[in-house]
């Protein structure tokens, strides 16, 4: 029998999620055996509930920033090329992360931008992490809210609420081995980048130097971003990968568990619902039979199906990582639950999914 500081922890979430202290979402984050079962049937309630019954996917293109050259004169046209690519595959979003290659015009983010929405009209580009909006402010000699603003108008639909690891300043240097973007900054350049009218996801990378406490102090944060902005599109857990052949920082750990992350995605679930209704199973960093796990345990989408292409297939960092439509349908039937194309918003990608035959996103090979 679980002690008793998790079984009222539970008896909590079950009867009313918002009521959850931070100790008891504590003690839920270290749930396990029937506890962790009960918790995870408790948090994917609340997923029906939020988010429906559907499995979610969107269909998108990832390119590396530094790798394709974007914002460089010789590169423009290509990038042009890879958008239309995407797109001709039945993209609805082509996500764009890195800083720019060296000595790019000062202009080269807003550049990225124009060839993205040239190469692939309506297309919904999900570009620059808070690093790169920085940057490119700096470049421009200008505000973060101005380069924003120019992207928006430019045809930038979303950018990526990484670089959030966890959102503790004692963590962050730790974990970095030395400076890093202060909270309160982090904080600024994505509630920014909401009022200007961008959403953006919401992530926490989770299994190295913290613990419960600011896992639950992380969420907390989100949660109260997301009540003043309404900007976060969905919340994405994602366990923490050591670099090959890298020294572990002191007190690090290599990695979450399988307990830990299925925990993690059922308190995130609970203390983020009615604020973010999205919570994304990471499905790149977990094995497949972990993924089915949390996807019954709280979350409800898979997020993007990174195409490669044909063109470069190199463009993005995740090359070969890609999932099939096929897969989707196999992961939710086995959970007997549905199939959405979303966009990028989690509307509905209307129409096919693309031509048939390979340039189909479900006949990509995973």
């Amino acid at each position: 029998m679980p002690p008793a500081d998790l079984r009222g922890a539970l008896r909590t979430a079950a009867s009313d999620p918002d009521r959850l202290s931070d100790a008891q979402a504590q003690a839920l984050l270290g749930a396990d055996g029937p506890a962790l079962d009960e918790l995870c049937a408790i948090a994917d309630a609340v997923r029906a509930q939020r988010a429906g019954g559907d499995v979610t996917y969107v269909v998108n293109r990832n390119l590396d920033v530094e790798r394709v050259g974007a914002g460089t004169p010789g590169a423009r046209a290509r990038v042009r090329e890879l958008a239309a690519e995407a797109q001709r595959l039945g993209a609805t979003e082509v996500c764009a992360q890195g800083p720019l290659p060296p000595g790019a015009p000062a202009d080269g983010y807003l550049d990225l931008v124009r060839d993205v929405a040239a190469g692939a009209p309506g297309i919904h580009l999900h570009a620059f992490r808070p690093a790169e909006v920085a940057d490119a402010a700096q470049r421009r000699g200008g505000s973060p809210r101005e380069f924003l603003e120019a992207a928006r108008a430019a045809g930038l639909g979303s950018v990526p609420g990484t670089g959030a690891r966890i959102l503790d300043d004692d963590v962050r240097a730790r974990l970095a081995g030395g400076p890093e973007m202060p909270v309160a900054r982090w904080v600024e350049l994505v509630t920014t980048a909401h009022e200007v009218g961008l959403t953006s996801t919401a992530t926490m990378v989770h299994g190295h130097v913290e613990g419960p406490a600011h896992q639950v102090a992380h969420l907390r944060l989100l949660a109260s971003i997301a009540e003043r902005t309404g900007g976060f599109t969905e919340f994405i857990p994602m366990p923490f990968v050591p670099p090959p052949g890298a020294p572990l920082p002191a007190g690090c750990r290599p990695g979450p568990d399988a307990r830990e992350v299925r925990a993690v995605v059922a308190v995130a679930r609970l203390l983020l619902a009615g604020r973010v209704d999205h919570v994304q199973a990471a499905w790149p960093k977990l094995p497949e039979p972990l993924v089915l796990q949390v996807l019954a345990g709280g979350a409800d989408d898979l997020g993007g199906l990174l195409l490669d292409g044909e063109l470069d297939p190199a463009a993005g960092q995740e090359r070969g990582l890609t999932m099939a439509r096929a897969d989707v349908e196999r992961l939710a039937a086995a959970l007997g639950r549905g199939v959405r194309r979303r966009t990028t918003r989690y509307g509905d990608a209307d129409g096919p999914a693309g031509p048939a035959g390979p340039a189909d996103p479900a006949a990509v090979p995973a």
